[in-house]
């Protein structure tokens, strides 16, 4: 590429984040098609499928595979999971299917309606204890920077990160697609037995969506933080669930938007 500067210019490779798209399919029938950065695809499948309600555990997985003649001649590309579901897991609902790409900005593209989205809880977090403070909380965003390898060669990747209430760094998973990141944070606890994620913590590098909230809500998380600012949604769908929801955690300041009491606050 060719960098510009101070009225010159400079021709130098770069390194950039890769975006492929994955197709997961469940029983050989295309489920989704999301664009993701390649790695820990396997998490990413079974995440996707703990956020829609469709497995809760490890055991409901009876494989998952790569998928062979994915190319008119017969290649493998690695952008095509299959997941095939034990016996007597009800496979996902019609609501589920995307209709079109999943963009690595947008996980709800192709969702009928906001209903399609509110899935059933497997562990309400409503009533779990999980607490810490604002100082524990404050060290997130640094420990998940610091983690962060392939962002500091692109500067092109969201990071997910999974902590517990004393503030250490249990799993980080980086993705072009926020919702992706925290997929493969799930499917890796999913797929370690570590489901449901009770007293644990996690944070996102960007905005706090609606998606992200039903993610962290369906995988047992009580706290969810985020560098950025939460939707409209976001905070109602993490009030109605009891899920304790931050935004614009930087420094130490941070917005705090419901269950204030897991950081040892009271609402004024």
């Amino acid at each position: 590429m060719l960098r510009v500067h101070d009225g010159g210019q400079t021709a130098r490779p770069d390194t950039l984040t890769v975006e492929e798209p994955l197709e997961i399919r469940v029983a050989g029938k295309p489920l989704t098609i999301t664009m993701r950065t390649p790695g820990d695809d396997f998490d990413l499948a079974t995440g996707f499928l703990v956020g829609e309600g469709v497995v809760r555990a490890a055991a409901d997985i009876r494989s998952i595979r790569y998928c062979a003649g994915a190319t008119a001649d017969g290649g493998n590309t690695y952008n095509v999971l299959d997941v095939v579901l034990a016996d007597g897991v009800a496979p996902p609902d019609a609501s589920v299917e995307r209709n079109f790409y999943t963009t690595s900005s947008c996980g709800l593209c192709g969702k009928a309606s906001l209903d399609a989205v509110r899935t059933t809880v497997t562990w309400p977090v409503d009533t779990d204890p999980f607490a810490t403070d604002p100082a524990t909380l404050a060290t997130m965003p640094d420990e998940l920077r610091a983690a962060q390898r392939v962002f500091d060669r692109t500067g092109g990747l969201h990071a997910a990160g999974l902590f517990d209430a004393e503030g250490k760094l249990l799993c980080l998973r980086e993705d072009v697609g926020r919702h992706n990141a925290v997929d493969k944070v799930v499917g890796w606890a999913a797929r370690d037995g570590g489901l449901p994620l009770a007293g644990k913590a996690l944070m996102v590098s960007g905005r706090a969506s609606f998606e992200l909230v039903q993610k962290a809500v369906m995988a047992g998380i009580p706290l969810l933080a985020a560098v950025s600012a939460p939707s409209s949604l976001a905070v109602d769908l993490a009030g109605e669930m009891g899920l304790t929801l931050v935004g614009f955690l930087r420094g130490t300041s941070m917005n705090v938007y419901t269950r204030p009491d897991r950081l040892g606050l009271q609402p004024s």
